[in-house]
């Protein structure tokens, strides 16, 4: 289906005006026909007699039985934003758009709006009416039955190219990773990553290099990395790291989407960010949120926040809460913020707010008295019990 809208069309407001007479909005094109907006200030109907107005959307070009749904909007001068909308975009194709029979057609209101209530509405300013007119064309296509059955099968390029990587054919770079090696293809990097494409063919990049020592990266995490550069899908983990342990796997998982995200590889950072939201911990959220918040994930740090506020006693418990409190003790407000939402839906208190609280063995308070303090820059205070 063909869609568009049409530009504002400001609508000069005559005081005086002969019935039946019209101002038209330039023409514009959706679908391959020719539109236009009519609008009658004194109605276009003999009996209403300057008691409404009347907005009609005409067919302006050459056409026959031309199938269209609109949605005409009446713009709010006052910056309040209370548009009039008549839309009909929500019928279904099969029997919902209007059949326009040829040029001239129209389609509208013949009682789009009282007068008197118009010329005292914010839809008025300086004598000028703005609307605006959505327009699209259904297209319909008939298919016959297929003479054949040719079954195409799902496609493997992935696997081609990750036969490129398993059997080293036609290596151009070595990559030293800690005590290990591992061979790959410039072209093929660089055309999945960023960071690779400007290493080796940009402006300072070195094409003729064959040899690349990188740090900071574990080689199982480079090893996942290659897998998903060459086949566009995650490794079975398992098999890389030789456990079945789930916080193994997500400590390999946080480590693969700060990689991706050092790489430029957006997909693979997603993939990792969404299989982090589905196992979420209390061994592991506090390092998970951390990391969220570094890498620009927000719904990982969502999900964390939750989790965390939801499960807080044995979060607390975890080494992982000990580095975030170092760390990143701006999380702390955020958690707190968090720990008071989760409180106020458990424990609702009519019509009063409390200063303080406790929950999981964390004191929520605006004021101190003799508590070990995690400080936090809302100027509540996030207090471990001692």
């Amino acid at each position: 289906m063909a869609r568009t809208t049409s530009p504002s069309a400001d609508t000069p407001w005559l005081r005086v005006w002969a019935r039946e007479k019209y101002i038209s909005s330039d023409t514009f094109s959706v679908g391959g026909y020719e539109w236009a907006i009519y609008f009658y200030p004194d109605g276009k109907n003999v009996e209403d007699s300057s008691v409404y107005v009347s907005v009609f959307i005409a067919l302006a070009s050459e056409g026959t039985d031309v199938r269209a749904l609109f949605e005409l909007t009446l713009l709010d001068q006052s910056g309040k934003g209370k548009h009039k909308v008549h839309s009909h975009f929500d019928r279904a194709l099969e029997s919902g758009p209007y059949s326009l029979k040829y040029r001239g057609s129209m389609w509208g209101y013949k009682r789009f709006f009282r007068r008197t209530s118009l010329e005292a509405s914010d839809f008025l300013k300086d004598d000028c009416l703005s609307m605006h007119c959505t327009v699209g064309v259904v297209r319909t296509r008939v298919e016959g039955p297929k003479s054949y059955n040719v079954l195409v099968p799902p496609s493997d390029m992935g696997q081609s190219f990750k036969y490129l990587l398993d059997t080293e054919l036609s290596c151009d770079v070595v990559f030293h990773v800690g005590e290990e090696t591992f061979k790959a293809h410039k072209v093929i990097l660089a055309a999945r990553s960023p960071v690779f494409r400007a290493q080796f063919f940009g402006h300072i990049g070195n094409p003729n290099s064959d040899k690349v020592e990188l740090e900071d990266i574990e080689p199982s995490i480079f090893k996942a990395l290659l897998h998903f550069i060459y086949s566009d899908s995650l490794p079975n983990f398992h098999e890389i790291i030789d456990s079945t342990s789930m916080s193994t796997y997500a400590i390999m998982m946080q480590h693969l989407l700060a990689a991706a995200d050092r790489f430029g590889l957006d997909r693979l950072k997603q993939l990792c960010e969404a299989k982090l939201c589905e196992d979420v911990s209390a061994d592991t959220v506090a390092t998970t949120l951390s990391l969220a918040e570094q890498h620009r994930c927000p719904q990982l740090k969502s999900i964390c926040l939750k989790f965390a506020a939801t499960n807080l006693g044995v979060v607390m418990e975890s080494e992982g809460f000990k580095h975030l409190e170092e760390s990143c003790p701006s999380l702390l407000s955020q958690l707190l913020e968090t720990v008071a939402l989760v409180d106020e839906k458990s424990n609702p208190v009519s019509g009063k707010k409390r200063s303080g609280s406790s929950i999981f063995g964390l004191d929520l308070a605006a004021d101190g008295g003799g508590m070990a303090e995690s400080g936090n820059p809302s100027g509540r205070r996030l207090c471990r019990r001692i």
